[in-house]
C-alpha cells in the first residue's frame, strides 16, 4: 500500500494558503458589513435631513413671518435684537435652579440617586458654592456679556446678523457642524495649554477646585480663563460662517446646556453622559499632583483620541459608562467602581505633567 507523505515544506505552504484565505475572507465579509452600514447610514440620513427639510420649509413661512415682523418693530435698532437674542440664549441659570436645588438638598431622589462620584456634595459647600456663584455672575456680567456686544461690530463687517432673510436647513446643519469643529479644536488645544505647570497654578487651578463638579462651575474660572478658552472658541466659527442671529442664538443655547451637562455631576437617563468631563475633573485620594487631570480635555473626545489623552480613561469603570443610559437604573449601581477605585490607575500622560 503506498501513500502520499507531504513535505514539511509543502505541509507549510499549505498552512500559508489556507491563512490568506482567511485573510481574505475576513477582509471581504468586513468590506461587506461595513460597506452596508454606510448605504444604510447615507441612505437614513437623507431620509432624516429630507423630512427635517419639509418641517423646516412647512414652518419657515411662520418663523420668516414673525422674524419679519421683529425687524419692522426695531428697524433701525437692530442691535437690540441681537441684544436680546444673546440675553435668551442665556439658558443658564434656569437648568440650573433645579442642579442647585438637588445639590443643596439631594432632594429630589429620582435625580440625585444618578450622581456619578457617590459621597462628594452630598450637600455641597454652602461656603464654596456662594464663592462660586459670585465668580460666575462676574464672569456672565462683565466678560460674556461685553465681549458678545464688542463682537457685534465685527459681525456686522462679515455679514449682517439680522438680516431679512433666515437662513435654509442645510445651510444651518452646515453652520453647525462648522461651529462644533472649531471649538473642539480651539478648546482643546487652550484646555491643553492651560494645564502646562505654570498656566495651570497661576490660571486654570481655579477651575479644578471642584474635584466633583456641579452644573454652575462650568463657566467657574478665571477671567483669562473664560475668555480664552470658554468664549474664543465659541465664537471664532460664528465670525467665520458669517451667522445669521438665529443660529448664533441656537448655538449659544446648546454650548451652554452641553457645558452645564457636563459639569452636572449626574449621569441623568437619556442624555449625553457627562463621564468623559467629570473624569476629568476627578481628583484620586491617593494620586499625586502629577497623576491628576491630565486626561480626557476635549468636547467631541476626537483630539483625545487621536493624542492618546483619553488612554487611561479608556481603562476605567468610567469609560464603561460612558454610553447614553437608556435605563432608570443608575450606571453606578449596574457598572459600579472597584473597591480601591482604581484610583492609582491615572497617570501622566499628557503634554504638561503637572508640579
Amino acid at each position: 500500500m503506498t501513500g502520499h507523505i507531504q513535505s514539511p515544506r509543502g505541509h507549510e505552504k499549505s498552512n500559508q494558503l489556507l491563512q490568506e484565505g482567511h485573510i481574505w475572507g475576513s477582509m471581504r465579509r468586513a468590506a461587506l458589513i461595513l460597506g452596508s452600514g454606510l448605504l444604510l447610514s447615507v441612505a437614513f440620513w437623507n431620509s432624516v435631513t429630507w423630512h427635517l427639510q419639509r418641517f423646516w420649509g412647512a414652518s419657515g413661512y411662520f418663523w420668516q413671518t414673525h422674524w419679519e415682523k421683529l425687524l419692522s418693530t426695531f428697524e433701525g435698532n437692530e442691535w437690540i435684537l441681537y441684544i436680546i437674542g444673546e440675553v435668551l440664549s442665556s439658558c443658564f441659570w434656569g437648568l440650573n435652579g433645579l442642579l442647585l436645588l438637588v445639590d443643596t438638598t439631594g432632594k429630589p431622589t429620582f435625580i440625585s440617586r444618578y450622581r456619578i462620584q457617590l459621597g462628594k456634595n452630598e450637600p455641597v459647600d454652602p461656603v464654596k458654592l456662594r464663592q462660586s456663584i459670585r465668580t460666575v455672575i462676574f464672569n456672565q456680567t462683565l466678560i460674556s456679556f461685553p465681549m458678545l456686544v464688542i463682537y457685534y461690530p465685527f459681525l456686522m463687517w462679515r455679514r449682517d446678523p439680522c438680516c431679512r432673510e433666515l437662513p435654509t436647513f442645510h445651510w444651518f446643519l452646515m453652520e453647525l457642524a462648522v461651529f462644533t469643529l472649531v471649538e473642539e479644536i480651539l478648546f482643546y488645544y487652550s484646555h491643553r495649554l492651560l494645564h502646562h505647570p505654570k498656566l495651570f497654578k497661576k490660571i486654570h487651578k481655579k477651575h479644578h477646585e471642584w474635584t466633583a463638579p456641579i452644573g454652575v462651575v462650568s463657566i467657574y474660572a478665571d477671567p483669562i480663563e473664560h475668555v480664552v478658552s470658554n468664549m474664543l472658541p465659541v465664537m471664532v466659527g460664528l465670525l467665520a460662517m458669517g451667522s445669521h442671529l438665529s443660529s448664533i442664538t441656537v448655538w449659544l443655547s446648546t454650548v451652554l446646556t452641553m457645558s452645564l451637562l457636563t459639569h452636572c455631576g449626574y449621569h441623568l437617563p437619556f442624555l449625553p453622559s457627562p463621564e468623559f468631563h467629570d473624569y476629568h475633573h476627578l481628583k484620586k485620594a491617593n494620586s499625586t499632583t502629577a497623576q491628576v487631570f491630565n486626561q480626557c480635555y476635549g468636547v467631541l473626545e476626537v483630539l483625545d483620541h487621536l493624542h492618546g489623552t483619553d488612554s487611561i480613561f479608556k481603562k476605567t469603570k468610567a469609560y464603561q459608562r460612558h454610553v447614553v443610559l437608556l435605563g432608570f437604573t443608575p450606571l453606578s449601581e449596574s457598572i459600579p467602581d472597584l473597591p480601591e477605585k482604581t484610583a492609582n490607575a491615572l497617570g501622566p500622560s499628557g503634554l504638561f505633567p503637572h508640579q
